[in-house]
């Protein structure tokens, strides 16, 4: 177990230095978890435990592993695209704008809804997000400019622009129709494509296309981690959210 420790230790301060190097940021989402868990791991695997607690610790790992597995197999399974069928309207969940730009995982999503658009003229689409920290317009706003600029019709795109997360793009969106029988596209990157369907169905969407986008491959493995965590508070909370 010792040595379990050590080595998945050094892989995940390893893996920080990479998404800091790529990122250029030293507060990159999520990435602190990789140097918190690398510190636990390396002090783990350095401290003088008796072997009655050494067991007690790879049963405790193993039981981890097992959680997990399970978690990231249904995560992995929501993110292979479904058949294309047509929605009556997409709702594309925003992502961090930096003043005006678009960022990579939001040009993922758009991109991945312009190609649905192409084969469904009819479909319209919402755009969902509000304005945060370091953001010069609300997210919906930049989305419904690059779609536009892109050649979508304006007169396709609803914008809704008060939202702050998940939860609020689906609350806030289902104004627009008729969440219930009407069938709804969501747009979102594959690692968050699982968790997206679980809260639209907690919010009463009824007739769901997941539509994953795809996501940056470096920052891949902390995305899914992260929907790990996200994906167990939220089935721990149950439906008090």
């Amino acid at each position: 177990m010792r040595y379990y420790f050590l080595i998945v230790g050094v892989l995940s301060v390893l893996y920080y230095l990479l998404l800091v190097c790529y990122s250029r940021r030293l507060t990159s989402t999520f990435a602190g978890f990789w140097l918190i868990s690398g510190g636990v791991h390396l002090t783990l695997g350095c401290a003088p435990f008796s072997d009655p607690a050494l067991r007690i610790l790879k049963y405790a790992v193993i039981a981890a592993w097992i959680v997990f597995a399970v978690v990231e197999i249904v995560i992995f399974s929501r993110m292979v695209p479904q058949k294309k069928k047509r929605a009556d309207q997409l709702i594309i969940l925003g992502a961090q704008v930096r003043g005006r730009r678009i960022t990579n995982s939001l040009k993922r999503r758009l991109d991945a809804a312009l190609s649905y658009l192409e084969t469904y003229p009819e479909t319209q689409v919402i755009v969902s997000g509000g304005r945060g920290k370091g953001e010069d317009i609300p997210e919906a706003e930049a989305m419904a400019q690059y779609l536009i600029a892109k050649g979508v019709d304006s007169h396709r795109i609803i914008r809704e622009d008060r939202s702050t997360s998940t939860r609020e793009n689906f609350r806030f969106s289902r104004k627009f129709f008729d969440a219930e029988n009407s069938v709804t596209g969501i747009v979102t990157n594959d690692f968050h494509i699982c968790r997206a369907e679980m809260i639209a169905r907690r919010e009463g969407y009824r007739r769901i296309i997941r539509i994953p986008a795809s996501s940056n491959p470096v920052f891949q493995l902390n995305y899914l981690v992260r929907e790990f965590f996200a994906i167990l508070a939220m089935l721990m909370r149950g439906h008090r959210e």
